[in-house]
């Protein structure tokens, strides 16, 4: 099926360094927002080899790391090389960065990724992660460079990571109701919906209506819900997923998928269909800062909830 895991979603395939050197658990669920304080103890501390590394470049333009190569990286150093003055990262913010990656043995670049017009996929970040230990408690302008050792995926390498912009959880993709041009859906007999989409601009973050308001128990986060969907490109009407074609319903944790189609589930009640359209941001990322092939597209799903369960613990 095409909703995948949370980690898969909200990294693009040039950012997946960014777990490499982690030792805690990845990001597959959204934290809870608590005080920024904790993810300032999160930040791995400073050292001789990263306070070594120049770094070049217009924060979220361009980034060089000149170092004399090769680097002895033998265990993962951080310092914020510039201080930005945009708002600081506290538990569950989503963050929107860009990331250049230098061979630490060569000093060549690897890859990059997130900078100009196109950033990475926003990221959660949340205190014993993973991440927290790169991004800590920086505020948006920051420019943040690590030394990381090397791992059983590669060598020792450098990192340039430049925090773009600094989203509170319960702002991130929040929905609203949708405008006057909205998709609409009609149901045949067997009840396969059928989406059509207005000649009009793709609608910004998440929009939602819901078709038919259940009367069951109210999905909360992290529950795993058992659904039909069906989802649909704004872009040109045709259907990339559906649950009722397979003929079979996707069973998930809500925070196993994209934040757009996390919100369309979460606070609504078992028995209904909603029908949500969510922007490249809340799905999977703007186009160019991700390989999935459904970057760039504004998405539109109907959802019937059949049913959810707390997850376990």
């Amino acid at each position: 099926m095409r909703i995948r895991p949370l980690a898969a979603l909200t990294l693009a395939a040039v950012a997946a360094v960014l777990l490499a050197g982690c030792t805690s658990a990845s990001p597959s669920s959204t934290p809870t927002a608590t005080a920024g304080s904790d993810l300032c103890a999160s930040a791995v501390a400073a050292g001789d080899v990263v306070e070594g590394i120049t770094v070049s470049g217009e924060v979220g333009e361009s980034a060089t790391a000149e170092f004399t190569a090769p680097l002895e990286v033998s265990t993962l150093e951080r310092t914020v090389a510039i201080e930005g003055d945009g708002a600081q990262i506290a538990d569950g913010d989503y963050v929107s960065y860009a990331l250049a990656v230098f061979d630490a043995t060569t000093g060549e670049e690897l890859q990059s990724g997130g900078f100009g017009d196109a950033p990475l996929p926003a990221m959660p970040i949340g205190v014993g992660t993973g991440p927290d230990q790169f991004f800590g408690c920086a505020t948006a302008g920051s420019r943040i460079v690590l030394a990381v050792p090397a791992s059983s995926s590669g060598g020792a390498q450098v990192y340039v990571i430049d925090v773009l912009d600094v989203t509170a959880a319960d702002a991130w993709c929040a929905v609203t109701e949708p405008g006057d041009d909205f998709a609409s859906v009609e149901f045949s007999a067997d009840g396969v919906p059928t989406v059509t989409i207005p000649d009009a601009d793709a609608p910004e973050g998440v929009q939602l209506e819901v078709l038919t308001e259940g009367d069951g128990d109210v999905v909360e986060e992290g529950d795993n819900v058992t659904v039909d969907y069906a989802g649909v490109k704004w872009s040109d009407g045709s259907v990339f997923d559906s649950s009722w074609d397979r003929g079979e319903p996707a069973t998930f944790a809500t925070t196993g998928v994209v934040t757009g189609f996390q919100r369309a589930l979460e606070g609504q009640k078992v028995g209904s269909t909603v029908l949500v359209s969510m922007a490249p941001a809340c799905g999977y990322g703007e186009a160019g800062s991700s390989e999935h092939e459904l970057a760039g597209e504004t998405l539109v799903f109907v959802v019937n909830i059949i049913s959810t369960e707390p997850a376990a613990g």
